[in-house]
């Protein structure tokens, strides 16, 4: 059985029409040790993702993806150009390792994080929790169902609650970015929005 999780990327760094576009990505940039030991330790080829636009408003769900490849060397801790540069970090003992995600859909519509505050089953997700801020981590599979379930229904009717009243503005430091990689050696530069 495949492992469900979340994954956090700005929608005007990396968004899922990016992923639909190049089709697979390596998920490079992260520069947490516990998203990165999800990543290196606990994901599996095969295991499913909700991907999710966070630093924009909404911030919420807004696509599917799979992983289909682990194991892969986060080039951009080698740039000295790239802001996710790691001078610690070492080609035969490499610090920073990431998975390669494909898309498997955009859904018909974004789920917002209000909406999922807003529905009490989905209360114990990672992602509602307060000080939350991991931008890889792991949903149940029950979670994983209810989610996509609400994508495919019409939006509710706004309410205060999902209008956001009262909500604390996002700022770029209340996600976990995720920034562009440099191409990896041997393959020519892709053109593509800044991500």
């Amino acid at each position: 059985m495949p492992g469900h999780w979340l994954m956090k990327s700005e929608p005007d760094t990396f968004s899922i029409h990016d992923l639909a576009r190049v089709g697979r990505e390596p998920w490079t940039g992260v520069r947490n040790y516990q998203a990165r030991n999800h990543m290196r330790d606990g994901m599996r080829v095969g295991d499913l993702v909700l991907f999710y636009h966070s630093s924009c408003e909404p911030p919420g769900v807004v696509g599917l993806a799979r992983v289909t490849r682990t194991g892969v060397v986060d080039e951009t801790q080698f740039d000295p150009a790239s802001p996710y540069f790691d001078p610690g970090a070492r080609r035969d003992a490499p610090r920073w390792i990431c998975v390669e995600v494909e898309h498997v859909e955009t859904l018909p519509r974004q789920v917002a994080l209000d909406e999922l505050r807003a529905d009490p089953a989905l209360g114990d997700m990672l992602v509602l929790q307060r000080g939350q801020r991991l931008s890889v981590q792991p949903v149940s599979p029950a979670h994983y169902r209810a989610v996509v379930a609400k994508a495919r229904r019409a939006a509710p009717a706004a309410t205060p609650a999902t209008r956001g009243a009262g909500a604390p503005a996002r700022t770029a430091g209340t996600a976990r970015a995720r920034r562009p990689a440099p191409p990896p050696p041997g393959r020519g530069a892709r053109t593509r929005p800044a991500r």
